[in-house]
């Protein structure tokens, strides 16, 4: 008869945290990141400083030796003033306006682009060569060769289609800068704006893990709900992700306004970077133009805040 003895349980290994670097080890290495930190500071945030300063001033150049402290009066004033509240209305539609229907086409095109086909390494380079293109080439683009009443491309469609069909009217000049001034404006972002969110939304897509969607097709979902159920709460951050730096980058939209409209008809396209450039070129009003500018930042951070919480979390996600 033989006695076993039952073996003594072994001890868990404990990992021990890693040694906390020394504070010289610290400074070294951090020492060769300080000439692009004060490179950084010094180009950023010092001219931002000084914008504080000026913003508290009332400073018109016109008047040289009329300059005084004068407060946050001209905050007051970037907030009670007609033409600062419109631009500010102005900013908030084009925004909203081109950052979703972008994020809505970025989606049909990466679901499209998802799928293997012939030639879809062609369609990619394709559909992201809109957003390489420079932003004042693009907007010189849409004002002339698809914009112009006599020659653009719009127009001309228009009226082939009508010769087609045997329409004896007269040819179509219809001005859409003019007559829909915020809707080229538009059309001229979500252009160049689309291939930025279906860039997104593609890398959201091909993360997606492969054993749940053959799952989801061997339990007798459909394409319709594997997209309501699995794809698109798996999207989720990928989308706020594309809204909030799509949002952060249109806020500042100058060259587009600048270019096709010039802010008008009247005030009709005018957002705030642009009045900002009215105030300060042709008011020469450096005070309020500067309070305008740090009332944008201010909400630019705001924005950013979430964009890189969401940053963060997708980090998280991915580490798990």
């Amino acid at each position: 008869m033989t006695i076993t003895t039952p073996s003594p349980a072994k001890k868990p290994v404990v990992q021990k945290p890693p040694p906390t670097p020394k504070r010289p080890d610290r400074w070294s290495r951090r020492f060769p990141l300080m000439p692009a930190l004060l490179f950084t500071v010094a180009v950023t945030q010092l001219p931002f400083l000084v914008t504080l300063v000026v913003s508290t001033f009332s400073w018109n150049i016109l008047r040289p030796g009329d300059r005084h402290f004068t407060g946050l009066d001209n905050y007051s004033t970037v907030f009670t003033d007609e033409r600062l509240r419109a631009a500010v209305v102005n900013t908030v539609v084009l925004t909203a306006s081109v950052v979703v229907v972008s994020m809505v086409l970025g989606t049909a095109l990466a679901l499209l682009l998802d799928r293997r086909f012939r030639g879809r390494g062609v369609a990619r380079t394709l559909l992201i060569a809109p957003f390489l293109v420079m932003p004042m080439a693009s907007a010189l683009l849409w004002k002339h060769v698809i914009y112009n009443p006599t020659y653009g491309l719009f127009n001309g469609t228009v009226n082939a289609v009508r010769q087609l069909f045997g329409d004896g009217a007269p040819p179509t000049r219809i001005d859409w800068v003019t007559d829909y001034p915020m809707a080229s404006v538009t059309a001229s972002l979500v252009w160049q704006w689309t291939p930025f969110m279906m860039l997104i939304i593609l890398a959201g897509l091909q993360s997606r893990p492969p054993e749940v969607i053959e799952a989801a097709r061997v339990d007798g979902a459909n394409q319709a709900q594997i997209f309501r159920l699995i794809t698109l709460p798996h999207l989720r951050r990928y989308i706020e992700l594309g809204m909030l730096l799509g949002s952060i980058y249109l806020v500042q939209t100058f060259d587009a306004v600048f270019t096709i409209t010039q802010g008008g008809p009247g005030t009709a396209t005018t957002n705030l970077p642009y009045e900002i450039y009215l105030t300060t070129f042709r008011k020469y009003e450096y005070g309020e133009a500067a309070a305008a500018g740090v009332v944008v930042v201010a909400g630019t951070i705001v924005v950013a805040t979430f964009a890189l919480r969401a940053v963060s979390s997708l980090f998280r996600e991915a580490t798990r």
